[in-house]
C-alpha cells in the first residue's frame, strides 16, 4: 500500500479531475451518505463503505472535510460485493419513513423534515453498488472520507 503522502495525492488529482478515467476512480454519494450508513447498519451490511474501516496516517493539515480519509481493504471491498445480493436497493428503505430518519438526526434532516421519502438514498445505494462491484473485480482497495 502506499504512503499516505501518495496516496492523498492521487486521490486529490483524481477528485478534481472531470474526464472519464478518473470518474471511473471515484464515486461520491452527495448528501446521502449519512441515511446510507443509518439504513445499511439497519438492515446489517457488514462492511462500512461510508466511513472505511481502517485508520491510516495522513500528513499533518491537510483538510479533507469532516476527518481524515480512512481505508477499505481490498478484502472487505470484496467482502462488500459479495453482500450486496442480499441488499437491493429497493430494499434498503423499506419500513423507514421521514419521521424515522427526523428522530435518529439523519443529515440532511430538513428533506426528512418536509416528508420527502428516501427513495432518493436508494439510487445512491444503487450506483455504489455497481462502483463496488468494479472496485472487487479489479481487487482494489478503497479511500472512504466525508467532505
Amino acid at each position: 500500500m502506499p504512503g499516505p503522502a501518495l496516496a492523498a495525492e492521487h486521490a486529490r488529482a483524481l477528485y478534481d479531475r472531470d474526464d472519464a478515467a478518473a470518474t471511473a476512480r471515484v464515486h461520491e454519494t452527495d448528501k446521502a451518505w449519512h441515511a446510507l450508513d443509518f439504513l445499511l447498519n439497519r438492515r446489517g451490511f457488514p462492511v462500512d463503505v461510508v466511513y472505511g474501516e481502517a485508520d491510516m496516517p495522513w500528513p499533518e493539515g491537510e483538510d479533507w472535510g469532516y476527518g481524515p480519509p480512512r481505508i477499505l481493504t481490498a478484502d472487505r471491498v470484496r467482502a462488500a460485493a459479495d453482500a450486496l445480493e442480499n441488499h437491493t436497493p429497493d430494499t434498503l428503505t423499506e419500513g423507514v419513513t421521514p419521521a424515522d430518519l427526523v428522530v435518529a438526526n439523519i443529515y440532511p434532516t430538513v428533506i426528512w423534515e418536509g416528508g420527502e421519502e428516501a427513495d432518493w438514498v436508494a439510487a445512491h445505494w444503487a450506483d455504489l453498488a455497481r462502483y463496488l462491484r468494479v472496485a472487487a473485480r479489479e481487487g482494489d482497495a478503497l479511500l472512504l472520507w466525508i467532505s
